[in-house]
């Protein structure tokens, strides 16, 4: 069956100047990401590492230099993609924590997860549940969260669907929709999950999102 996909119309504007990837770039990363979620490409520690590398040195600049500035798809998702079971929230490849404050307004507990030591580090002020931890494979306990906040974040459908609870759901934040890096669009989010899901979505802003839920 496939999954049952709502759009919902934009209410927010998109602004200029939208800042572009390189598109070949852009390209390679986003067959990265659909090859990684459908299990064409594996995941290993050498990969992990890395990943987790390559962020730890782009940590110092990364809010000044890095980081789009726009959070628009995430407050777009929080209200008009619930209702959100209380509980606690699992934010995957949180990085410096630009996020977490908006999270932390609509769950009652955010845990922040990022591969890169540096990244966390400099989210101290942000994110005060912090854990380093590889996204595949999650220090979490079955049906633990409620949500699992994934923004321009790689998908790992297994564990995804291992730790949110009944009725949880997944955040899908892509903040430069269709041109970002790590896009995927949401019925193919839905397709890699294990299960049968249900998505609304919608574009915002630079970008798009999709909250996801598990249908019974």
């Amino acid at each position: 069956m496939p999954a049952v996909t709502a759009t919902l119309p934009r209410t927010w504007s998109s602004p200029g100047d939208k800042p572009l990837p390189p598109v070949g770039t852009a390209e390679v990363f986003r067959a990265f990401a659909r090859d990684l979620a459908v299990g064409h490409r594996a995941w290993d520690a050498d990969t992990a590492r890395f990943i987790a590398a390559q962020f730890d040195e782009l940590a110092a600049e990364w809010d000044t230099g890095r980081a789009t500035g726009r959070d628009d798809p995430l407050r777009d998702a929080l209200d008009r993609g619930g209702p959100f079971l209380g509980g606690t929230c699992l934010e995957l490849g949180s990085g410096t924590g630009l996020f977490t404050p908006l999270l932390d307004g609509a769950f009652e507990r955010v845990l922040s997860v990022d591969l890169s030591e540096q990244m966390l580090r400099h989210a101290a002020r942000r994110s005060p549940s912090r854990v380093l931890a590889d996204a595949s494979a999650l220090p979490v306990a079955d049906a633990q969260v409620v949500a699992v906040a994934a923004i321009d974040m790689l998908l790992f459908p297994v564990e995804t669907a291992r730790v949110l609870a009944p009725g949880g759901v997944l955040l899908w934040i892509n903040q430069l929709g269709e041109d970002g890096p790590l896009y995927l669009p949401a019925e193919d989010v839905a397709a890699a999950l294990p299960g049968q899901w249900q998505a609304i979505e919608a574009q915002a802003g630079w970008g798009s999102w999709a909250v996801l839920r598990r249908q019974v």
